[in-house]
């Protein structure tokens, strides 16, 4: 906190200062850059170190994080991310109630190894084994558990921030105009398709540039091979890292569209940050991303071929881009909703102080 980067550390922000304000005490474990205060938006934060490794940053944050609440015996603790599992038996020995937000296919990700693919399989079986409930930000993850290990989880999907203006001078200052650019904004990683978006838009004639957002962590050499794809195409742009949010902000807002390549995550909070913003949103066509999007809210590509052919269409039509967008936006401010998320998991909370949800402990389908 304040929350800068990823869709954990956003939901954790909206949810908890909403909580905060309903008169709950909510106390945030925290990595990373440290805010000045211990408190943030009615939030108490708590800041602890983790070893700076790809295989072992979360859990040994985590491990931390766990034993300093064993002291505090919170009446509920929500747990982000299956791969935290194995520590959750030390909450269960202390009678603290456990929801995992289970988060989307993260053993999908190509930045793991085989050893650390069957790790987050295993972590989803023990996230089940050992939680009073399971999170899902999407129905697609919730008919994953479901099917794979007959275990049903309480569907919360992300709300949306809502723009309805463009910040057309931080677009100038950024050397944009509205709707005179497309837009990336992802981390650096193979399932996010940036590739894909990049050889796409090259392959294209499209006339208006590309602005592409994002890097990521351990991510190297995949950051060089995207950048070989745009080679010296004067039109693509990458600004790295955006962490002034109104700048990022103006960005979704005025670009013509926005292409969204994520494909393991679930309900994506770039995806509903676009959407909010009114951008008119080319997905990668997967059930998560057709499940948020719905029919009339966005377009949809599988490969570069089809990307290059959505990237010419929105430039022939820039209106019929423009009302796909307006479509979005209302969709977002309908559907995703940060006081209705923040409400169900105050009541998921209070279910699970007061011994309301029974876990039933489950076996993979083979």
């Amino acid at each position: 906190m304040p929350a800068r980067y990823g869709g954990f550390e956003t939901a954790v922000e909206e949810i908890g200062k909403r909580l905060a304000a309903a008169g709950h005490e909510v106390t945030v474990y925290c990595r990373g850059e440290r805010h000045p205060e211990p408190e943030y938006l009615g939030m108490k934060l708590v800041h602890l170190p983790a070893v700076k490794k790809k295989v072992a940053e979360t859990l040994s944050h985590t491990g931390l994080s766990v034993l300093h609440a064993a002291r505090r015996r919170p009446d509920v603790a929500l747990v982000f991310n299956a791969a935290n599992s194995p520590l959750l038996p030390v909450l269960r020995t202390l009678r603290v109630p456990v929801a995992t937000h289970v988060d989307g296919l993260e053993w999908k990700r190509t930045k793991w190894s085989g050893t650390g693919r069957r790790y987050y399989r295993a972590a989803e079986s023990l996230s089940v084994r050992w939680s009073d409930a399971l999170i899902a930000d999407a129905v697609g993850i919730q008919d994953y558990y479901r099917e794979r290990f007959a275990a049903e989880s309480v569907f919360i999907a992300y709300g949306a921030p809502i723009l309805h203006e463009t910040d057309t001078a931080k677009l100038a200052e950024a050397g944009y105009e509205p709707g005179g650019f497309h837009l990336v904004v992802a981390r650096f990683e193979p399932e996010n398709h940036v590739h894909v978006a990049v050889e796409g838009y090259r392959r294209s004639g499209a006339t208006k540039p590309l602005v592409v957002v994002g890097s990521a962590p351990y991510a190297d050499a995949y950051t060089a091979e995207v950048k070989e794809l745009a080679g010296d195409d004067p039109r693509i742009t990458f600004l790295g890292g955006v962490w002034d949010q109104d700048l990022l902000d103006a960005l979704y807002a005025g670009a013509l569209t926005y292409l969204h390549g994520h494909s393991v995550g679930g309900t994506n909070p770039s995806l509903l940050r676009a959407m909010g913003a009114g951008a008119s949103v080319v997905a990668y066509d997967v059930n998560f991303n057709r499940e948020v999007l719905g029919v009339e809210a966005g377009r949809f590509f599988s490969d570069a071929a089809s990307l290059a052919a959505e990237v010419e269409a929105a430039e022939a039509a820039p209106g019929e881009a423009a009302d796909r967008g307006a479509a979005a936006r209302k969709r977002a401010a309908e559907r995703y909703v940060w006081d209705d998320v923040a409400a169900s998991y105050e009541r998921l909370c209070e279910d699970l102080a007061a011994r309301r949800l029974t876990r039933k402990t489950v076996r993979p389908r083979k």
